[in-house]
């Protein structure tokens, strides 16, 4: 067992084999309605995808950005070098499947005009649909931000794109007022994506 949660690329693949097998047998379960099983499995790729952005998003601000200072130069490109890259990897395109799921899910559940348009589609009378049509347009934004904004601005930050130190410093500072934005956004998002759920089903 050690062996094993000691390679994590080898113990992400059998939790997700794991994942899988549960998924199937929801699947095969006597009486599940279809559309519902659709629904389910991408509420559940919908919620990794979100833990796994926002996690990071709250990495960055809470760690990161905070303790960067602190950090004596000769340490600083073991973060910039090698774990800022690997996460923004994983933070960008957890942030692009997260909104992608979360839109088939909407559809899947054929809410996603109502939702989109804040509740206009349907003369405003279905509050669910402009409460989650808030968090979801608050996710959109946020997800717009990484891809264009916080990532362009990264890669000439941490010297993935070749730059000079004035513009390295100017990126970064673009690059951690985007992420401070999605951070000031995300938890009002959050408010919307469980609360909504929870009061109206």
């Amino acid at each position: 067992m050690a062996a094993l949660l000691a390679n994590f690329r080898n113990t992400v693949i059998v939790s997700v084999i794991i994942a899988l097998l549960i998924a199937v047998s929801y699947y095969m379960h006597p009486g599940t309605a279809h559309e519902r099983y659709w629904e389910a499995l991408f509420r559940w790729l919908h919620v990794f995808f979100g833990i796994l952005w926002i996690g990071l998003l709250y990495y960055f601000n809470f760690v990161q950005i905070r303790k960067m200072p602190e950090i004596p130069a000769e340490l600083k490109p073991a973060i910039s070098k090698y774990i800022a890259p690997e996460a923004l990897f994983w933070f960008r395109w957890a942030a692009l499947i997260t909104v992608v799921m979360g839109l088939i899910l909407a559809w899947t559940r054929h809410y996603a005009v109502d939702a989109l348009t804040l509740g206009a589609a349907n003369g405003f009378q279905v509050p669910s649909d402009t409460f989650i049509g808030v968090g979801m347009w608050l996710g959109i934004i946020m997800m717009i931000n990484v891809w264009a904004f916080i990532w362009p601005n990264q890669k000439i930050a941490l010297g993935i794109v070749d730059a000079d130190a004035d513009a390295k410093a100017k990126a970064g500072r673009i690059a951690m007022l985007f992420s401070r934005t999605n951070m000031l956004l995300s938890i009002p998002m959050l408010v919307f994506m469980t609360m909504n759920q929870t009061m109206f089903g």
